[in-house]
């Protein structure tokens, strides 16, 4: 894909992140072929003579990705799993290095994914003011917004529970609820939607709406396609680490659709 031009790097506000010339390798164990597989005791065997061994192989997930984004953009990210999304994501994050390429960035990134390092053995309280504090809301900011962000995730009673009894929903509202309630230069979003109502995935598309206005770039990666077409002002189809195409929404998510 070719260099991002001047237009492009003016047009739509000022740019937030940079993505040129991207690509991200990771290495993964391999599995044992079916000749190396077997009981324990074969398994043990192949220890002892060090035969056997899963072998390192490398995944080249991103491959030269190249884009701008700007402030005030929400970008959705699609493509069938294993097609660099969520690695893209980390990518911007800061939390892969780049293969080749570089990502910069125009303030901190902040990664939002269902997965989010959030402590189950405490309550949703200690939680939510851990959250805050590790976004570097000051305690006044924290006790400020305490009560929106309980009311925001919808977990009510359950903020005094420890999180190990949260459902998977009422985790990933909470979440959102937390990293929502901070103004970011940057929030990428991995699948944070994907579970909840109807009525938390309306609060949630308009608190994105929001968070566009008053703050800089949401990036979203979602199954859900309806979710990306109401809340999203471009879209990005990746196909095998590539860029496939991307623009208006609409027209991207018909062609993606057809696929």
């Amino acid at each position: 894909m070719a260099e991002p031009t001047k237009d492009e790097l003016t047009e739509g506000g000022t740019p937030t992140v940079i993505v040129d010339d991207l690509h991200i390798v990771y290495k993964v164990y391999g599995a044992a072929s079916d000749a190396e597989k077997g009981n324990a005791a074969n398994a043990l065997l192949r220890v002892l003579r060090r035969q056997g061994r899963p072998q390192m192989k490398e995944v080249h997930a991103v491959k030269g990705v190249t884009f701008v984004a700007h402030h005030g953009d929400a970008i959705g990210i699609i493509g069938r799993n294993g097609s660099g999304k969520s690695t893209l994501l980390r990518a911007i994050a800061g939390l892969l290095p780049p293969h080749k390429g570089a990502v910069y960035t125009n303030g901190q990134p902040s990664l939002l994914g269902v997965n989010a390092a959030l402590m189950k053995e405490l309550t949703g309280e200690r939680n939510i003011v851990l959250g805050c504090y590790a976004m570097g809301m000051t305690p006044s900011e924290v006790r400020a917004k305490y009560d929106e962000i309980v009311d925001f995730s919808g977990i009510g009673e359950f903020v005094q529970f420890p999180m190990s009894t949260y459902s998977s929903g009422m985790g990933a509202r909470l979440r959102f609820a937390i990293s929502s309630a901070k103004t970011h230069d940057v929030l990428l979003i991995d699948e944070a939607l994907a579970t909840g109502d109807r009525e938390f995935k309306r609060k949630s598309q308009q608190r994105i709406k929001q968070m566009r206005e008053s703050a800089g770039t949401v990036f979203l990666v979602a199954h859900n396609l309806d979710v990306i077409e109401e809340t999203c002002n471009r879209v990005i189809w990746l196909h095998k680490g590539k860029i496939k195409m991307q623009g208006d929404p609409q027209e991207v998510l018909d062609a993606y659709n057809k696929a």
